[in-house]
């Protein structure tokens, strides 16, 4: 049995190693040394006490200590919906003097914005508060902590930093009720005027006389007027992204639609 011979970790001993094996640098054209008094050998580490078979042995010695692995986390959504924060750490194995390599304390934290359950003042704030640590396309939020020398420290400061955030974008200030719509960061269809105006555009075309308060047309739905959700989303990314060709033509075509107009043809 190998595992008896080579039970554990040691330097290289060429009488007790079966192998023909050479290492180190040669000119071109000649064999690499071999075993015997070799100190490129001695002086890397080797894996020889992990062969298949006493793996094999060592994992079913130490299965009955496990846990089985839940059948219903069969898929990745699954594990996601359950498990959805992900933590990711690197362990690293080269040959030098030290074992401990910088990189090894680097801790990447990950989850998605829709799994925090925010609400909209919520999650405007915690945008405001992680910067760039947010990607829209995939929805992720990745915080990445190295500042501490020791991986667990960084552990520990980036769910602090998740939570810190977490906590602080659900907390109301004093001051952020006496914001204005002027002083707004970004254009909120629902609170300006043009919320105002297509809901009476489309209450006198339908010969609905109504006098609304200002309650009333924050509640009133506009995904009720045909082609309006269209319209408001054409509105918002022509305040919010700034003026350009595409928001216009967006916004052209959600007009169009809402009035019920042919589309633009363009005449060559």
């Amino acid at each position: 049995s190998w595992g008896n011979v080579w039970p554990g970790p040691r330097s290289f001993q060429p009488s007790s190693v079966p192998l023909p094996i050479r290492q180190g640098y040669v000119p071109k054209g000649q064999a690499p040394p071999g075993k015997k008094a070799n100190a490129e050998l001695m002086k890397i580490p080797n894996f020889l006490h992990l062969t298949p078979p006493v793996i094999k042995t060592q994992c079913e010695a130490i299965k009955k200590f496990c846990t089985e692995w839940p059948k219903l986390l069969n898929s990745e959504e699954a594990i996601e919906k359950h498990y959805p924060l992900e933590v990711i750490t690197s362990d690293y194995c080269h040959a030098s003097p030290t074992i401990r390599n910088p990189l090894s304390r680097v801790v990447i934290l990950r989850i998605k914005l829709s799994d925090l359950k925010l609400d909209k003042h919520a999650r405007d704030k915690f945008l405001r508060l992680i910067d760039d640590r947010y990607n829209q396309e995939t929805d992720l939020v990745t915080i990445t902590a190295d500042r501490c020398p020791v991986r667990q420290q960084n552990l520990d400061y980036v769910n602090y930093l998740l939570t810190a955030c977490y906590h602080e974008s659900w907390s109301y200030e004093d001051w952020e009720g006496e914001k204005t719509l002027e002083d707004m960061e970004y254009y909120d269809f629902d609170l300006n005027q043009s919320k105002k105006n297509l809901i009476n555009w489309y209450l006198q075309c339908n010969n609905e006389r109504q006098t609304l308060s200002d309650n009333d047309y924050k509640s009133f739905d506009v995904s009720s007027i045909p082609n309006a959700t269209e319209y408001k989303d054409a509105v918002c990314s022509l305040f919010n992204d700034a003026e350009s060709e595409h928001t216009l033509n967006k916004y052209d075509a959600s007009v169009r639609k809402l009035l019920g107009l042919p589309e633009k043809k363009i005449v060559k």
